[in-house]
């Protein structure tokens, strides 16, 4: 493989930790927010991590391309030309950062032939890492203990956890959990943490029915798929990257258990 991924899962890991501290610094402040064109919002600590993953990747790796969100606006006829590439969100979560709930991650992602074969995600508040690459299982690191290697669970027959997003409530997961029929809890977290506790098997279930971009989902779904479960989009079909000019993501479902018909429950929506 041209991108040998497990010799840099420990330089990555370290240079996400070095972001988080960054991203800390600004946070123990009085920061002010900016709004993207977009209107998404824009802190200090976005681009003060932003810079730092550039600056860590260009010195590991200088010949490879680096595609952030802060740095998105690069010609698709460009991004074609790339085999190999860093897909790279510095602060997923940015709304939760503003409200300073502690939800919101570094993620950086190591992309082959629009598979992500490296991933790491970094909560910067709990110093908490999840991390994987392509054939070496996924991770969990916390401070003070040594890294576990975790694994998605199988689905309960009864008490589904299902997790959704904090910031983005949509009516579409009312209808999604309806038809499951069977008892459930609802978990709002922001971030990637979703996709990670669905990794982990503290979790069953992550259906997004609403906007995201390829940076959101690359590090995460390394860590789902290396864990045994599945980052997909509707017709159950893994999330593939770099494949067309828009960098948005289709609606899509993480969960760890095949077995249950997950397909039936989504076309009632």
């Amino acid at each position: 493989m041209a991108c040998d991924p497990s010799t840099l899962i420990e330089p990555v890991r370290a240079l996400a930790e070095q972001a988080g501290k960054r991203i800390m610094e600004v946070y123990a402040t009085d920061f002010d927010v900016e709004h993207k064109d977009d209107k998404t919002p824009l802190t200090k600590a976005d681009m003060a991590a932003h810079h730092t993953i550039i600056q860590g990747l260009t010195e590991l790796t200088p010949t490879w391309p680096i595609l952030s969100e802060e740095s998105a606006k690069i010609p698709f006829a460009e991004r074609t030309q790339w085999n190999c590439y860093w897909l790279v969100d510095p602060l997923d979560g940015t709304r939760e950062f503003i409200k300073r709930n502690g939800e919101f991650t570094v993620n950086i992602a190591l992309i082959y032939e629009h598979k992500p074969i490296l991933g790491v995600v970094y909560v910067p508040v709990t110093e908490v890492s999840y991390f994987a690459y392509l054939g070496g299982g996924a991770f969990k690191s916390a401070p003070g203990q040594t890294a576990q290697l975790i694994k998605v669970r199988p689905c309960p027959e009864q008490h589904l956890i299902v997790v959704g997003s904090r910031s983005h409530a949509n009516p579409t997961l009312q209808k999604f959990t309806d038809s499951l029929n069977l008892p459930f809890e609802l978990v709002s977290i922001g971030s990637s943490l979703k996709s990670c506790w669905v990794a982990e098997g503290k979790a069953d279930i992550y259906p997004r029915f609403g906007p995201t971009s390829e940076w959101d989902t690359a590090a995460a779904q390394c860590v789902v798929e290396q864990a045994g479960g599945y980052l997909t989009d509707m017709q159950l079909e893994a999330l593939r990257y770099n494949t067309k000019d828009s960098l948005l993501n289709p609606y899509f479902v993480v969960f760890g258990d095949p077995n249950k018909n997950w397909q039936a429950h989504l076309s009632q929506i």
